[in-house]
């Protein structure tokens, strides 16, 4: 499908009152079901499900024979960078929900990193206002936890909160000053807020290309060593023991955030983490042939954390999986390794390169699906994320096995800095269903 082939949006696509999908694997990752059947569509929520429905259309309703694919909520991208407002040439929320649409995410989370910065009650209006114009998924926003991201001042959480913003997050800085970190924490208490913060020590972490090691060494890049986000992790964790405020670790990438993660919640601590796509299913040494395409934030990691960050999703450890979605021009990643920007698309690519792990044994489809849907639903108290009577019908029709290569020029990103361009993925997204109208559908 082209571009501009995608279905019109939330707020403006065709089709009838009620939809009714037949012949499909039921995957609900909040309840444990996975059974054949079908599921019905009225309204804009579901209105029954189960095997009942497999061969049984109810009279009036639009008809999709699913084939025996996989039916199960929409995805929820916990971490979304757009350049909307400020630098639409990297991305705008109408190319970023296109892009989601064909890579079956009915919900990003935005992140505060846009020009101006999202600190103020009058932007998370604009940028809501934009996103019901302009979207065809939904749109959430994660608000600046400090005034222009600058790691001095706190943002006014209650108001933005208020507003709509479903969390708060400093972007891709750390908060350094320990005194801020602890009063953010400290004040969201008071309001339920999440925190949501990104664990690099600035001081550590500046001028670094990579991670620290033999590959770093053979390719002459400048590193830093995966302390750089203990010791900020470790850090967060004793203030939340100190304040009771809500955190969340945006995206850990080593075996020994793992163990603070596992000892903070072994003290009952509100303390969740997510980790990237990226993380899951690349290494170290991708990077080999100097492609900036793998330079990313946190840096990829060695095969052994990669192994280490699969096998805690899979035991429950880590809670959600974000696209870590960063687009980037060709301006900035047209540069030698060390200088090149760093980021990735990953929006359309997410369920495909996630289920390489199913493919490869390495996790059950369950526990892969849980964390980038009803999981994240939680973390961020949407409704959606699951299949029950009266949730919203915000679907996902898959085929897990149908191979594709990806070409970067046919994603539907502004940007085309996807680190799978050209390789083969197996997974294919058939139909997005947003509250109850479809979307996107493959090959139309």
């Amino acid at each position: 499908m082209g571009k501009d082939a995608a279905m019109s949006g939330a707020n403006g696509a065709q089709g009838a009152d009620s939809t009714v999908f037949i012949n499909v694997r039921l995957i609900d990752p909040a309840s444990g079901r996975d059974e054949p059947g079908g599921l019905l569509v009225a309204d804009g929520v579901i209105a029954d499900l189960g095997g009942h429905l497999r061969r049984n259309a109810p009279a009036g309703a639009a008809v999709v024979d699913g084939q025996g694919h996989i039916l199960c909520p929409g995805l929820i991208d916990a971490q979304v960078y757009t350049g909307d407002p400020g630098q639409e040439h990297r991305e705008t929320l109408k190319t970023a929900s296109f892009a989601a649409a064909a890579g079956g995410v009915t919900t990003i989370a935005c992140m505060p990193d846009t020009e101006p910065v999202i600190d103020q009650v009058a932007l998370v209006d604009y940028v809501q206002r934009r996103a019901r114009e302009r979207a065809i998924v939904n749109v959430s926003i994660i608000a600046a936890l400090t005034r222009g991201l600058k790691g001095e001042e706190l943002a006014e959480i209650g108001l933005l909160q208020r507003a709509g913003a479903v969390g708060f997050s400093n972007g891709k800085g750390s908060i350094a000053n320990t005194r801020i970190m602890r009063n953010a924490l400290l004040y969201s208490k008071d309001f339920g807020a999440l925190i949501v913060h990104h664990t690099e020590d600035p001081g550590l972490s500046n001028g670094a290309a990579m991670n620290s090691g033999e590959v770093a060494t053979r390719l002459g890049l400048p590193s830093v060593h995966k302390a750089a986000e203990t010791i900020v992790l470790e850090r967060d964790v004793r203030l939340v023991e100190i304040t009771g405020g809500r955190y969340h670790a945006s995206t850990i990438s080593c075996a020994e955030s793992l163990a603070v993660i596992r000892s903070a919640r072994s003290r009952k601590l509100p303390v969740s983490c997510g980790v990237s796509i990226n993380h899951l299913t690349l290494n170290e040494n991708d990077i080999g042939s100097y492609r900036t395409f793998y330079k990313v934030r946190p840096p990829l990691r060695s095969e052994d954390d990669r192994v280490a960050m699969v096998r805690a999703l899979a035991a429950g450890d880590i809670d959600v999986i974000v696209s870590s979605h960063d687009p980037q021009d060709a301006d900035v990643k047209r540069r030698p390794f060390a200088e090149a920007a760093d980021g990735a698309i990953g929006l359309e690519t997410l369920l495909a390169a996630a289920l390489r792990l199913y493919h490869a044994d390495e996790i059950g489809l369950l526990p892969l699906l849980r964390a980038m849907t009803i999981n994240p639903a939680k973390l961020l108290g949407l409704p959606g994320g699951r299949l029950e009577k009266g949730a919203p019908a915000d679907l996902l029709l898959f085929d897990p096995n149908q191979p594709w290569v990806v070409d970067r020029e046919q994603l539907r990103s502004r940007s085309k800095n996807s680190p799978f361009d050209e390789q083969k993925l197996q997974g294919r997204v058939l139909k997005t269903m947003v509250a109850g109208r479809m979307v996107y559908q493959y090959g139309s």
